[in-house]
């Protein structure tokens, strides 16, 4: 509970929440139905409960979205319906601040975008890079995280350097400091693959890359709403995440956090209103006297207040909760997964690292008796929704779990899973 007073007190210090339609007090908008009473999956029970997700089936591929819980849901549609009654559309300043908070940063470090590949793009265009310059990535990206680096090679000669990521953290960090050169200028790694759920040592990846001058740009899709995070203790450089994943948040929001001494070495390409110091059409010239300083730069176009009035109750629902205890959760169904994947081993090769610590919250497996697309569909005629995984030559099934599973439905899962196995 005390992650969630602190919370509270940074809101109710520097933001005058409007919440949703008809509450008036920070404490009274965040006050959620959990009973923290309870423990052990009679608390998860209730969790799911907060989820209008059908139970006609097992939903199983947070990985790529994450179904929205009431809250969220509420929000949003109070939100639209005040919007389109008043004729007000608001402003996303308040959300930005909520935000920032959660991820433990400062509101002018903090980008709105709309989804991750946005925020990598800016990412990717910004940096000052010239012909020569190297960017480590692995060959387990997203395609998100793949094209705006190929792009920035194809057209301006940069050079990437791929490698094929171990299966524990300590190799992970010696393969990239491998790989560095002197004219290593990036490396821009996934914090967890889409592929088969590594979790990359983030921390240590950005401390030795500081000690180099080199940027850290990391893809951060599977960040926000598993671990416990906190951007500045993670002391990356850049990271862009998403509000539509793990942080149960609506569709089409995004962010992306730029370290605040990094503000000065990103330049702009795209630029909208808000995003300037300055400008005037009537001069002559006509001049643009330059930027913000602050991250709002690289913002542009209109912003969904709606939209992220529903992000602000996905992070009250995440605090309401508890983000450690949700880390927790998360890491606990993927450990019982785990165990229970390890009994079929004869008929399945396990592509997820074992180590405790290079997993969070996503297990992947490859058939060895059938084709994994042959598995995957039977899986989805079972009842299952899973992710089938070609990226990265991985040819296997994800299976990525959240707060709204139990493991009543992790046990229905490896019942049913020998008999698509061939």
């Amino acid at each position: 509970m005390t992650s969630r007073r602190n919370f509270i007190q940074k809101l109710s210090a520097g933001v005058a929440l409007p919440g949703l339609v008809g509450f008036t007090s920070t404490e009274k908008w965040l006050n959620l139905k959990i009973d923290h009473r309870l423990s052990g999956e009679e608390f998860w029970d209730q969790v799911r409960r907060q989820f209008p997700l059908t139970k006609e089936r097992v939903y199983m591929n947070n990985g790529t979205f994450g179904p929205a819980p009431y809250p969220v849901q509420n929000a949003l549609e109070s939100s639209l319906t005040e919007i389109n009654t008043s004729g007000e559309y608001g402003s996303t300043d308040p959300e930005r601040k909520i935000l920032a908070a959660f991820l433990g940063i400062k509101t002018e470090e903090l980008s709105l975008t709309h989804n991750t590949t946005e925020g990598i793009n800016i990412m990717a265009w910004g940096l000052t890079l010239k012909k020569g310059d190297e960017v480590i990535l692995t060959n387990h990206e997203h395609v998100g995280n793949a094209m705006p680096w190929l792009n920035r090679a194809k057209l301006d000669g940069v050079v990437l350097k791929v490698f094929s990521p171990a299966t524990t953290q300590e190799e992970n960090l010696q393969l990239i400091k491998s790989l560095v050169t002197p004219k290593t200028k990036v490396i821009a790694v996934p914090h967890v693959t889409c592929t088969t759920g590594l979790v990359f040592p983030i921390k240590e990846i950005s401390e030795f890359a500081r000690s180099k001058d080199i940027v850290t740009a990391i893809d951060g899709a599977h960040g926000a709403g598993i671990f416990d995070l906190d951007l500045k203790q993670l002391g990356c450089d850049l990271y862009a995440g998403c509000c539509h994943k793990w942080l149960l948040g609506p569709s089409g929001t995004a962010f992306l956090y730029v370290r605040e001494e990094m503000l000065e070495r990103m330049q702009p390409i795209h630029i909208g209103a808000g995003g300037d110091t300055g400008w005037d059409l009537f001069s002559s010239p006509p001049t643009l006297s330059g930027y913000t300083t602050t991250a709002h730069r690289f913002d542009y176009g209109t912003q969904s207040t709606s939209l992220m009035k529903g992000v602000s109750a996905a992070t009250a629902f995440h605090v309401e909760i508890g983000k450690e205890k949700i880390e927790a959760r998360v890491r606990e169904l993927n450990q019982y997964l785990l165990d229970g994947l390890l009994s079929l081993r004869d008929k399945i090769e396990i592509l997820t690292p074992l180590q405790a610590e290079s997993r969070i919250s996503m297990l992947t497996f490859r058939p060895k008796n059938t084709s994994y697309q042959a598995t995957g569909l039977e899986l989805g005629k079972r009842g299952f929704r899973i992710r089938q995984v070609p990226e990265g030559r991985v040819d296997g099934i994800r299976v990525s779990t959240h707060i709204y599973n139990s493991k009543l439905e992790i046990d229905q899962f490896l019942k049913v899973l020998p008999e698509t196995l061939g």
